[in-house]
């Protein structure tokens, strides 16, 4: 059987151990490690906010172009601060706040640090499935709290933020970078 993710576990298994036998300093450490290799396709926030490398699009496919290059070349530093804009906004809101934090241990437990495909009654749960279930629950308990009105307002004030930066921002050197990582590239029109 292939190994499921990058970073190899220990093969004892002893009784009563977390997460498929392995020991708690053993997920700790992996917990680390998948966080730090995560961590790592965040480009530097130097370069994020080059005030030399925002401007004005010449027109609307360039924009385009602008903001899918920019998405896919500084999506970890945008998820960040869609993130950071939650958090912060929950601030006033400690119960909602509370529901943020458990339901963010679960996103890390159940899908961003396992190393082996979840199995529920004895079959394996697709990545996609386990995304939506963990979506649609954190989406719903927090709806719960009466922040509802907060969190969609900060949610959308983040990803305005991000859509106007990624389409303000030049996207030239790293465009070339990203191409069939995140998507495919769209062939540029001969201007007339």
């Amino acid at each position: 059987m292939s190994k499921y993710g990058t970073i190899p576990t220990s093969s004892s298994t002893g009784g009563g151990a977390p997460l498929g036998g392995a020991s708690p300093l053993d997920f700790i450490s992996r917990a680390k490690a998948r966080g730090a290799s995560a961590l790592a396709t965040r480009q530097p926030w130097r370069e994020l906010g080059d005030v030399h490398a925002i401007g004005l699009p010449p027109s609307l496919g360039d924009a385009y172009l602008r903001v899918r290059a920019n998405l896919a070349h500084f999506a970890m530093n945008y998820a960040i601060v869609v993130l950071v804009v939650v958090f912060l906004s929950l601030l006033w809101h400690p119960v909602s706040l509370i529901v943020f934090l458990v339901c963010m241990l679960a996103w890390l437990v159940l899908y961003f640090l396992r190393d082996e495909p979840l199995v529920f009654f004895g079959r394996v749960v697709a990545d996609g499935y386990v995304l939506a279930a963990l979506a649609v629950v954190t989406l719903g308990l927090l709806l719960l709290t009466d922040a509802t009105a907060n969190i969609l307002s900060s949610l959308l004030i983040g990803l305005v933020l991000v859509v106007l930066h990624a389409a303000l921002h030049k996207a030239e050197d790293n465009a070339d970078d990203e191409v069939g990582r995140w998507y495919a590239p769209v062939p540029q029109q001969p201007s007339h």
